[in-house]
């Protein structure tokens, strides 16, 4: 079975929201699903930035949405986070 690569953003409440201590949270549900590879940090606008975690998960485990999204949403100082891009790896 195929892996795929999956991008998630996780915009915070307030610029002040410390990313790194949100990323430790984050980083337990997302290792349920597979495994992180990269970890951005991108400016959006008046100092808030998002956070872009990268991860690849086994094909078979279907769409980690439906359970990832709604364990982050709970996370303090998380405002939204969704999956941005879902694409399949070369074999």
């Amino acid at each position: 079975m195929a892996e795929v690569i999956i991008t998630l953003k996780i915009m915070p409440e307030s610029p002040e929201v410390n990313l790194k201590k949100v990323f430790e949270k984050v980083r337990e549900h997302v290792n349920k699903f597979g495994e992180i590879g990269k970890v951005v940090e991108e400016p959006i606008a008046f100092g808030l930035k998002s956070l872009k975690i990268f991860f690849i998960a086994p094909e078979s485990k279907g769409n980690p949405e439906d359970e990832l999204i709604p364990l982050i949403q709970k996370v303090e100082g998380v405002a939204n986070s969704e999956i941005i891009d879902v694409r399949r790896t070369l074999e």
